[in-house]
């Protein structure tokens, strides 16, 4: 059975719930990763590692939805809204958390990683989830 997505906001998919829950588990990863305690992290390998693991997070999550909204606008919304995500968390790590502080610097390569991703839209990579939808039985 195929499914339309109302307005066509998300591309052609078989099951469109399932992609939309696995980026909401991804960006529900992040939002938990940001704001455990120091202590159950584990222990950076080198020095500024954190600074790698926001920008690749920030890229992936800002890369699958490029693959899942059908539209530049779609597609603009999300990487505004990752980008006040990672604003925010920054900002919730000073305020509720004890051991973490917001660090701008974290904040600009949240931003960088969206940012880097969304040249993607316009090549094979953002067809990617498709395929791999319409591949599943």
């Amino acid at each position: 059975m195929s499914a339309t997505n109302a307005g066509g906001v998300l591309r052609g998919f078989r099951r469109p719930f399932v992609w939309v829950a696995i980026w909401a588990v991804m960006v529900a990863g992040v939002v938990a990763g940001s704001l455990l305690p120091p202590s159950t992290l584990p222990t950076p390998m080198f020095d500024g590692v954190d600074k790698l693991q926001h920008l690749l997070g920030y890229f992936a999550l800002s890369l699958y939805a490029v693959m899942l909204f059908a539209r530049q606008r779609g597609q603009a919304l999300a990487a505004a809204g990752l980008v006040l995500l990672g604003i925010g968390l920054e900002v919730a790590q000073a305020a509720l958390t004890a051991g973490r502080q917001a660090d701008l610097v974290d904040a600009a390569c949240n931003a960088a990683g969206v940012v880097l991703a969304l040249p993607l839209a316009s090549t094979r990579a953002a067809g990617l989830l498709q395929r791999l939808d319409q591949r599943l039985r």
